[in-house]
């Protein structure tokens, strides 16, 4: 349990999602959920929305679209705008570009159609400037924080300072630039270690776009510069975790002469690679739950 840990729901960014699951009950006859992912090949969004359509079954005469923009702004408006004019009742979009929603929204209010936005955090402005957004996701914050927790206990347990010169040597694999959970994921592990005293030692950073096979490049790379110098590698998420153990798998390199490998969102694949000892840790973040309130809401304000 010590290399995987749970961060906490954030179920709403505004208060009205209490009240409104208190009473799950549709004002509509029908209720059509138009969904639209930003990439069906990230796993934790793409395990979030399976799990959002089993949660959405229970309930009668609720019918769920979902779409793929594959990663484009332009594709994801034009979805959203299909959704809408094709009848559904409440959106529930994972932002391609979170500094980008300006247009569904404004397609959203033309309908009256109220949008649940989710795992990418709109900026606040942009929520406030309709009462019928939501957004439903978790801490960026605590799982940086909880990640730096798993990688102080492996420090203490002295298996990271492998030259023994006092500092933690790391890369680090971020998501997307300009992405709010990868800044603050970022940030907040890698200042909670500093507070807690320990000295860190930036190799390097790459950008992994939150994918598998981009972060299995970037580190092969970065391997080939640092080579064993490498001590510790923080990954914004599991996908990017895998793709640095797979380039280590590729390099040849024993698991025993690997630097400690951490990821965030405890993926089903992330899971299993901390059971066989090649992820070293993972943050638990509970895809399940927030689907289950995500339904709740998209339920109750029909």
């Amino acid at each position: 349990m010590k290399r995987i840990k749970c961060m906490i729901l954030i179920p709403l960014i505004l208060s009205l999602l209490c009240s409104a699951c208190a009473q799950p009950q549709p004002r509509k006859s029908y209720v059509k959920i138009g969904v639209s992912i930003y990439d069906s090949y990230d796993t934790f969004a793409s395990s979030l929305v399976e799990h959002f359509r089993k949660d959405m079954s229970q309930y009668e005469n609720v019918t769920v679209q979902v779409q793929d923009a594959q990663r484009n702004q332009q594709t994801q408006n034009k979805q959203v705008e299909a959704m809408l004019e094709d009848g559904c009742t409440t959106l529930c979009v994972n932002l391609v570009d979170r500094t980008a929603p300006r247009k569904i929204i404004d397609l959203a209010k033309s309908y009256n159609v109220p949008v649940i936005f989710f795992n990418r955090e709109l900026v606040q402005e942009d929520m406030l400037t309709w009462d019928h957004l939501y957004y439903v996701g978790a801490d960026a914050s605590q799982s940086g924080v909880i990640q730096a927790e798993i990688a102080y206990d492996a420090i203490e347990e002295g298996i990271v300072d492998r030259n023994h010169d006092g500092l933690i040597q790391y890369v680090m694999l971020e998501g997307e630039p300009g992405h709010q959970d990868a800044i603050v994921r970022t940030e907040s592990v890698i200042n909670t270690l500093i507070s807690k005293g320990v000295d860190v030692d930036q190799l390097s950073s790459a950008i992994g776009n939150w994918n598998r096979t981009q972060a299995q490049t970037k580190m092969e790379q970065l391997i080939t510069q640092y080579q064993a110098g490498i001590e510790m590698v923080f990954a914004n998420n599991d996908d990017m975790a895998l793709g640095a153990i797979d380039a280590y798998e590729n390099a040849q390199v024993a698991l025993e002469d690997r630097p400690i490998i951490l990821g965030i969102d405890g993926t089903s694949v992330g899971l299993n690679a901390v059971k066989n000892k090649t992820l070293y840790g993972t943050v638990y973040n509970d895809a399940i739950g927030q689907a289950q309130k995500m339904a709740q809401l998209a339920y109750a304000i029909n």
